[in-house]
Order: structure tokens, then C-alpha cells, then sequence
């Protein structure tokens, strides 16, 4: 007796998207809402907040140099073999690979490139503020500290915000953002929020970031996920400029124009030289005779007829000699009649 196999989740999911041929209509794509925009403001706040805190020396700079002290890489020495682990998806190549690959197969199964587009604009987004912020504000990391209690602010270093933190946000939160469903994209965001400050976390414990940093770098991802609708008119027309681009290059790559010849190619054109008028007469006596003699069908002579002592000889493989089965062939031993009784 057969039974059918039970379907499992991905089973489903890969059904669903084998019905899909050509972009789904029901994605949505996100606007800036007022509810996005407070949203935005409030981020965009608690960022200059954390800046002027640090530019002050408040408080938030004494936390940084007491957890410092502290020095959470000694005091819990069990986890460091997986905190080296867990930071890595807060590193920039690994996980720009990771969400990549995943956004390219979505793009190829909806026929879209705005995940792709997406991640580009936002990486970008991500290198030049974040970068600016870096080089701009020019903090020393607690390894290289010169001055117990100070805000380490504009001595060439590159730490504040931190990069881990708001590239964590920024590569794992695309994935909440491109969601299509409202329970997906809610409970990634909450999946990227906790890994974004897991990495953070990871490294103040290691000692290469201050706190400060940690905060501000997971406000600067955040800004620019929620900066992200402002720039969806521009990744829907560079979507249809590649598009367009794409069919061109197919409807030129369709011709049956010939390939450019090299110049060692090139065919040299004489200039004719004037026929006599003996070799006119005999090219239209040639022409006449051509036009009157009636040509074979084309299934009668597929190929240049050839001269019968021009052909090369072909030997039959066999005998020539129809089969004969009553005949004894020469060398095969026979009975002979007995003679004498």
C-alpha cells in the first residue's frame, strides 16, 4: 500500500515559492509613516545625546572607564571562546556574505532586485556615516588609553560609534525590513535588536570598545533602517534602469549583424577592371544558356554535382553474390561415401 509523504514547513514554503514565476504583487514596500518618523526623531535624539555626554565627560565616561577597570574579559575567562565566536556577526564581510546570499536567492525567485538594492543602499548608507562619525570624532579605544577619567575624544582613533554594533543592526535588521509579513518582521526585528547588543556586549567584554560606543553604534544602525523608506524611490528607478539596461543588452545580443573584422581581415576592395566586349558577349550567352537548362529539385541534388572521374572510388564491404544456402563453402570438410562393402 503507498502513502503520500507529509509535508513539512519548508516543503510548503518551497511550494509556495515555486508558485510565484514573476514578482509577487503583495509585497509591500515601507513608507515613512508618522509613526516611523517619531520614531526616527527620538533615535536621531538619544544619538546627539550620547555624543554630547561623551564630549562633556559626564557620567557616561566614568561608567565607561569602571567597566573597564572591571575588565569582564578576566572576571568571566569560561566564555571567552565563544564570545570570539559571537562577535563575528557583528564583522562586516562574513555577514554582508551571509544576508547577501539569502537576498540574492529571494531576488531570483521573485524576479526583483530591490532586496539586493536594498542591502547595497544601506551598506552604503552604513560606511558613510558611521565612517564619518569615526574619523570625525577620532576617540581611542580602552586599549590605548592615555588619560585615566578622560573622554579619549579627538587623538586619531577610530572606535566611536562602534562598527560592530551598527553594522550588526543594520545587516541582520534588512532582513525584518524586506519581511513581507507582519509576525516576520516582528519578530526579526526583535531577533536583530538582541543580536545587535549580544555583539556589543561581546565587545566591551573583550575591551575594544567603550559602552558609549556600544550605544551609539546601535543608534547609528537603527537611524539608518528607519532612513530607509526615503530612499525607495531611488532603488525602484535604479531597479528599472538595470531592467531596461538588461533588455537592451538582449535585443542588441539577438541581431544578425556580422563581427567587425581585425585589420589584418580586412578585404581589399579593387576597382573592377572594364570587361571587352568579346567577354560580355560570352556572359550573356553563359546567363542564356543557364536560364534555359531547368534545374533539379533541391532534394535530388542537396550537394555540388561532381564529374563521375572526379569521384573517389568506393570499395562494397562483402560479397557481391546473393546469399546461397545450398552452397558448400570452399575449405569446409565434407563426409565422404565409404567404398567397399
Amino acid at each position: 500500500m503507498r502513502t503520500e509523504r507529509n509535508l513539512t514547513r519548508l516543503d510548503r514554503v518551497f511550494a509556495r515559492l515555486d508558485r510565484e514565476p514573476e514578482r509577487p504583487a503583495h509585497i509591500d514596500v515601507p513608507k515613512m509613516s508618522r509613526h516611523r518618523v517619531a520614531l526616527f526623531a527620538g533615535t536621531l535624539a538619544f544619538y546627539l545625546a550620547i555624543v554630547w555626554l561623551v564630549v562633556i565627560t559626564s557620567w557616561l565616561v566614568r561608567l565607561d572607564w569602571q567597566v573597564m577597570f572591571f575588565r569582564p574579559y578576566q572576571q568571566w575567562a569560561g566564555i571567552h571562546w565563544f564570545v570570539d565566536y559571537y562577535v563575528v556577526l557583528g564583522q562586516r564581510g562574513p555577514t554582508a556574505v551571509m544576508v547577501a546570499a539569502w537576498l540574492g536567492w529571494r531576488s531570483w525567485r521573485q524576479h526583483t532586485l530591490r532586496p539586493l538594492l536594498t542591502l547595497a543602499t544601506s551598506l552604503l548608507l552604513l560606511n558613510v556615516t558611521v565612517g564619518a562619525a569615526k574619523i570625525g570624532m577620532g576617540r581611542l579605544g580602552p586599549h590605548y588609553a592615555t588619560t585615566i577619567g578622560s573622554n579619549e575624544m579627538g587623538l586619531g582613533g577610530d572606535i566611536f560609534p562602534s562598527g560592530h554594533t551598527a553594522n550588526a543592526v543594520v545587516t541582520w535588521g534588512i532582513l525584518a525590513y524586506m519581511a513581507s509579513a507582519p509576525w516576520a518582521r516582528r519578530w526579526l526585528s526583535a531577533v536583530s535588536a538582541v543580536t545587535s547588543l549580544g555583539v556589543g556586549m561581546a565587545t566591551v567584554y573583550l575591551g575594544t570598545h567603550w559602552l558609549s560606543d556600544v550605544l551609539l553604534g546601535w543608534a547609528a544602525g537603527l537611524l539608518i533602517l528607519l532612513a530607509l523608506p526615503w530612499f525607495e524611490p531611488l532603488i525602484a528607478r535604479a531597479e528599472t534602469a538595470v531592467f531596461d539596461l538588461r533588455d537592451r543588452w538582449r535585443a542588441r545580443g539577438g541581431g544578425t549583424a556580422p563581427a567587425p573584422l581585425s585589420p589584418v581581415e580586412t578585404p581589399v576592395r579593387l576597382k573592377p577592371r572594364p570587361a571587352s566586349q568579346n567577354e560580355t558577349a560570352a556572359r550573356t550567352q553563359s546567363e542564356t544558356v543557364a536560364r534555359a537548362t531547368p534545374r533539379a529539385p533541391v532534394y535530388l541534388s542537396p550537394g555540388p554535382h561532381t564529374a563521375r572521374s572526379e569521384r573517389t572510388p568506393v570499395t562494397p564491404a562483402g560479397s557481391r553474390r546473393p546469399p546461397q544456402t545450398d552452397r558448400i563453402v570452399r575449405g569446409t570438410p565434407t563426409a565422404r561415401p565409404l567404398t567397399g562393402g
